[in-house]
């Protein structure tokens, strides 16, 4: 399957980069067809629930798959399992009303959703300061007001789910819910596109009174924090994985050029500067793997994984932008231009070190876990 996945992505995803990343009716139309073809070839949604629609893969065994499916920013879009995230949360913490009439449009493709967190002039970090607020109606739904930004594929989204207070006032831990809001209703706006280092699909948007009704709640309240954690810990080895593929990508342009570029007389690969950045890429790739892995073993045995999380989130992202970084210097000038995708991973490998919390979030969140085990005299977490 993994082979099927690698072939997929490399001859029918990588081929129409340029047409999905350009955006409007064509990119709509390349996605479209891509996904017919998946279907056919008995690739999609292979890690949503088979109820649903999906292939029934547990997480376990799509993790192995999903370093294939990562090599394009595109082949999760294009094989369905870009909605896992999403259709695990809705699952899981959905009203019935929700899981009945959205989850099954969300597996097929018919729906996209997204998700609303961070703030402007607020810390991502800190979702204690959100100042989005949901207010109760006399009807029993809410009426929510504020901004977001950095929500991904919001332009084209039917659903994203907003975190907002519900209670208390800015700092409090209690008092945060999140909200299943359809982007159809009055008062919901995109605001602006946000380009990444020059890449799009980030927005900010704007919820000015929105209506959201009473069973579009998800969870049973005010307990927000623990549903996106859930979230997070997920979403965040995905990333990780995705990040390998797309190292591994990296790798191997950078080796094929030392293999068939002439220099000085002589192949590039004879250069022992090349040497290095190919023994060094290679380290790194395979120092990281087994990280992201135990993150996966952690998640699918139920453990608290936030320190195997944290050190496979921090490792990923340096590796991503270190392989990409000596590909495009083995490459020379060819790597800085648009005849490879060089310049597209390291910009991902860049942000790899902001997205889903900064490096720093994650290096002292884990020390103070560890130093605390520590201090409470338990070798649980030495070694």
């Amino acid at each position: 399957m993994k082979e099927k996945i690698d072939d997929f992505v490399r001859t029918r995803v990588i081929p129409s980069e340029t047409v999905l990343d350009a955006g409007g009716e064509a990119a709509t139309a390349a996605l479209t067809r891509l996904r017919a073809e998946a279907c056919e070839a008995g690739l999609w949604a292979l890690p949503l629930p088979a109820a649903l629609g999906g292939g029934g893969l547990p997480f376990g065994a799509y993790a192995e798959l999903a370093e294939a499916e990562g090599a394009s920013d595109h082949g999760p879009a294009a094989l369905g399992s870009a909605a896992l995230l999403d259709v695990t949360m809705l699952d899981r913490h959905g009203s019935a009303l929700v899981r009945e009439e959205y989850l099954k449009q969300l597996v097929a493709g018919e729906l996209r959703t997204c998700y609303a967190m961070t703030e402007p002039d607020v810390p991502g970090t800190d979702p204690l300061l959100t100042g989005t607020r949901a207010e109760r109606r006399p009807d029993g739904g809410w009426c929510v007001s504020g901004r977001k930004w950095f929500t991904s594929g919001a332009a084209g989204a039917d659903l994203v789910t907003v975190m907002a207070r519900t209670a208390g006032t800015a700092g409090d831990r209690e008092g945060l819910s999140l909200l299943l809001v359809p982007t159809g209703s009055p008062g919901f706006r995109v605001v602006r596109e946000l380009p990444v280092l020059g890449a799009g699909g980030q927005y900010e948007i704007e919820l000015d009174r929105v209506h959201v009704p009473a069973d579009h709640l998800l969870g049973a309240g005010a307990d927000a924090l623990a549903i996106a954690g859930e979230r997070l810990a997920l979403g965040r080895t995905l990333r990780c994985l995705r990040w390998l593929g797309q190292a591994r990508r990296a790798f191997d342009l950078m080796c094929e050029r030392a293999a068939t570029r002439g220099g000085s007389g002589r192949p590039l690969a004879e250069h022992q500067l090349v040497q290095q950045h190919v023994f060094d890429a290679l380290l790194a790739l395979r120092t990281t793997r087994p990280l992201v892995h135990e993150a996966v073993a952690s998640i699918v045995a139920g453990r608290d994984a936030r320190t195997e999380v944290g050190l496979a989130k921090v490792a990923a992202a340096r590796m991503l932008q270190q392989v990409t970084d000596s590909a495009i210097q083995v490459y020379g000038a060819a790597g800085l231009g648009p005849d490879t995708a060089l310049p597209s991973l390291f910009r991902g490998g860049r942000a790899a070190r902001i997205l889903d919390g900064p490096d720093e979030l994650h290096i002292t969140s884990v020390a103070r876990r560890v130093l605390r085990e520590y201090g409470r005299g338990s070798a649980a977490t030495r070694g």
